[in-house]
């Protein structure tokens, strides 16, 4: 064994990386052997994928192209922990920077005494006589192509909460990643354009400044949506369901014949959604990011999600899969809306296999190399028609058309579903007059009092996640509320769980109400939202 970094430190060259693992990163250490002594060959261990593999010919090329050959003998690449699967182009730089320290090209400081801490938790990069930066003190990733440049990756927020965790000082990512890299405090942030640039950076010939810091709370801004609920003639029942729904996080469910506005009112309900916190905004980019689907103009997700996939969609799209799993759209609608349209018409496998992450919040996806969690805390919204056709037929053969096309639907699908509300066909008298109706911003109104009531009782849990036991403390159920909740679950034979769907939404519509007690209206208001338990 022969190189430069060996002979003046006794020690194999080490630079730090990451993998993912869901929307987690864990570190993976990169070890790089040169023997000039034997025949020249590139090797890489430790259960790199196909892309990884692919990575050696980059790096040479992209080396080469940047005046950087090279080494002349066997180039041993460890990729640790050796039992974890690698996957993804991002070790193309760690590699092509371990093998340029090992070579002598990166000529890193002697190891010293840990850095100091500063005010914030950051501490003081390790530096060289000439100011370069230690890559021993910083995670680095990013994809290289043939001529040197620097591609944006996946999972970048990951890495520098990694980085943080591990009590490191930097990280050196793609420049088109540097402004979601950003978002995490107590790390400097080094955005990298080419690997002349990364090795200047670690040599101390190039004075780059850090990418500051972003101001997430500056950033956040309210979804403006594509309609106001001004524009929508009618269907002032649906509207105050909707409100009820975002006031209490609900999953609801639109039932009306095609062409009364149910898609119009989904498309217009996020700007009734309070802003999104930005523990919240962080935990949805890393979705995003995960995923590679974040915009990196912008670093940060700052409106909630809406996602609207289509019915043709599979089980792993929509719940998320594949061999090295991702996320799916459950879980892309995390603290946002999930919109089905046309609900029925989705497969039945499909609906079943979102039952457990509607109820736990979370999706859990199994396989032989591990187990991933993804968040799913998403708001479930959706609509359909009475039957196949659109609407339905009078007398009783379009009953039975009606009771056949509601049957796709399972009874525990439904029961997780808190409203279900009917959007009746709008009269010509109303679409023939300039709308009247309540518009967005009263509605927001209502549902942010209703929602900053509900935190003063509870905490940040919305009234649809309360349990029974949480439940019996925070609700003060009026006696003559209770019996007729007691009447109504007897005659219309609903399930346990209905139960406390019914008063879930109570408690919702007395904080709408700005009640200190549930009172019998807003009991009966919760029961007619339960309409499928009487149509089925």
């Amino acid at each position: 064994m022969c190189s430069a970094f060996g002979i003046l430190f006794g020690m194999i060259p080490k630079v730090r990386s990451f993998l993912l693992q869901g929307i987690d990163a864990q570190p993976v250490e990169i070890e790089v052997d040169l023997d000039d002594t034997q025949i020249p060959k590139e090797i890489v261990v430790g259960l790199p994928d196909a892309a990884v593999k692919e990575s050696l010919e980059r790096v040479r090329s992209a080396m080469g192209n940047s005046g950087y050959p090279m080494p002349a003998g066997r180039t041993l690449i460890n990729l640790a922990p050796a039992d974890v699967r690698k996957e993804g182009p991002m070790y193309d730089l760690p590699i092509a920077v371990g093998v340029m320290v090992a070579s002598g090209v990166i000529h890193p400081s002697p190891v010293r005494a840990p850095a100091p801490v500063l005010a914030g938790g950051a501490s003081v990069a390790f530096e060289d006589e000439s100011g370069g930066l230690d890559p021993r003190r910083a995670l680095i990733a990013g994809e290289l192509a043939l001529d040197g440049r620097i591609r944006p990756i996946r999972g970048v927020i990951a890495m520098v909460t990694l980085a943080r965790d591990l009590g490191l000082d930097a990280v050196i990512v793609p420049a088109q990643n540097a402004a979601e890299a950003s978002v995490v405090e107590g790390v400097r942030v080094f955005g990298v354009s080419s690997l002349a640039q990364v090795v200047g950076l670690l040599n101390g010939e190039l004075d780059l400044e850090p990418h500051p810091t972003a101001d997430i709370a500056s950033m956040l801004e309210q979804t403006n949506a594509a309609v106001d609920f001004a524009e929508v003639k009618g269907q002032e029942s649906v509207k105050r369901a909707l409100v009820v729904a975002a006031a209490g996080q609900h999953n609801i469910v639109m039932l009306g014949p095609a062409g009364t506005g149910k898609t119009m009112m989904a498309k217009a309900l996020p700007g009734i959604m309070p802003t999104m916190t930005p523990a919240q905004a962080i935990e949805v980019t890393r979705i995003y990011s995960s995923a590679g689907m974040l915009d990196a103009r912008r670093g940060l997700v700052t409106a909630r999600p809406v996602r609207t996939p289509h019915h043709t969609a599979s089980s792993p799209a929509i719940v998320g899969g594949g061999v090295i799993p991702r996320a799916g759209e459950i879980s892309l609608a995390h603290h946002g809306i999930l919109f089905l349209d046309e609900l029925p018409e989705f497969s039945r496998n499909v609906l079943e296999t979102m039952r457990q992450p509607m109820e736990d919040h979370v999706v859990t996806i199994a396989r032989s190399h591990g187990t991933v969690q993804f968040p799913a805390s998403f708001m479930l919204v959706a609509a359909m028609n009475p039957t196949p056709k659109g609407d339905i037929a009078p007398g009783e053969v379009g009953q039975r058309e009606m009771q056949r096309y509601l049957s796709r639907l399972s009874g525990p699908l439904l029961d997780r579903i808190d409203l279900h509300v009917e959007a009746p066909a709008v009269p010509w008298s109303e679409l023939s007059q300039k709308a009247t109706g309540t518009d967005t911003a009263t509605m927001r109104a209502q549902v942010i009092a209703a929602r900053e009531r509900a935190m003063r009782r509870q905490g940040d849990t919305p009234n649809s996640r309360l349990k029974g036991k949480q439940l019996d403390e925070f609700m003060a159920l009026e006696s003559t509320a209770k019996a007729l909740l007691e009447q109504a679950m007897t005659q219309l034979g609903l399930s346990a769980r209905a139960y406390d769907k019914i008063r879930r939404v109570a408690l919702t519509i007395s904080d709408i109400a700005g009640s200190e007690t549930v009172r019998p209206e807003h009991v009966g208001e919760a029961v007619q939202y339960r309409l499928l338990d009487r149509k089925l």
